[in-house]
């Protein structure tokens, strides 16, 4: 497995199902990692973990849509360890005004939601990036992961607000693996993760029923997916660890699905 000893990592969203397997993946791969959330409790509980099971962890809470906030967790953590080596860009999320549910149409879309769930998911994403982004920049060396989406690469209903601000974290991914070789060189890698269909907090009740069956649409993607199966939050890990390791050093500006190949199916 792919090593990452001495290396100091930053998780948005690293309270999270998601980001929290990431999270803990980055630590048993010998890595440094900080826990960045809004919630002080979820936060506190991830970092207590990935310490009990040796791994050095270290609890930022901040909003990834507050610069404040984020430039405050960028000084604790260059006053901790000194550098910054990764950032996995896992925060992110939908609201219900940004989904178009089934008796509704695109008319009835929210679009105060939709610019909430574009901002935390674009915003969010290029905040972290340019903030903590500034020491790899220094250093001319680092990895940068954002996590992108199934949503954002072909159309599926209902999430038009998630599915079009994670099409724009993928073309953000790509801009800045260009922007960063050609102003501070080929050590500093952008690259992105595109989950398939995973059941975490967000999604839990679209997904399954009260009773822990699973709902019409999850049923749908379940058919449509070639390894007929949700994925587990570890089954990201990997490729992670291979984005952010040495074995990538000739990759930037890609996306790699994680989907049981929901991406490569046409369903027929």
């Amino acid at each position: 497995m792919f090593k990452l000893k001495g290396k100091v990592a930053i998780v948005t969203g690293g309270a999270g199902v998601l980001g929290g397997a990431m999270a803990d993946g980055l630590a048993k791969a010998g890595a440094k990692v900080a826990i960045l959330s809004r919630t002080q409790s979820k936060v506190e509980k991830k970092v207590k973990a990935i310490k009990k099971n040796g791994g050095k962890a270290l609890a930022l809470i901040a909003d990834v849509l507050d610069v404040e906030q984020l430039k405050a967790a960028n000084k604790k953590v260059l006053k901790k360890w000194g550098k910054i080596d990764i950032l996995v860009n896992a925060a992110g999320g939908n609201m219900k005004g940004a989904t178009i549910l089934p008796e509704q149409s695109i008319f009835d879309l929210s679009v105060e939601d939709f610019t909430k769930v574009t901002d935390l998911n674009l915003k969010g994403t290029v905040l972290p990036t340019t903030i903590f982004g500034k020491a790899m920049a220094k250093q001319k060396k680092g990895c940068i992961v954002n996590i992108s989406s199934m949503a954002a690469q072909q159309a599926i209903t209902r999430v038009v607000g998630y599915s079009a601000s994670k099409a724009a974290v993928d073309n953000f991914t790509k801009w800045m693996a260009v922007e960063m070789a050609n102003k501070f060189g080929e050590g500093i890698r952008v690259n992105a993760i595109a989950p398939g269909f995973f059941i975490a907090e967000q999604n839990l009740k679209l997904l399954k029923n009260e009773d822990g069956s699973l709902t019409a649409r999850a049923q749908t993607i379940v058919n449509e997916t070639p390894f007929k199966r949700f994925g587990e939050p570890e089954e990201l890990t990997s490729t992670l660890l291979w984005l952010c390791s040495d074995a990538t050093s000739f990759v930037t500006g890609i996306i790699v699905p994680v989907d049981g190949g929901f991406s490569a199916f046409s369903g027929v």
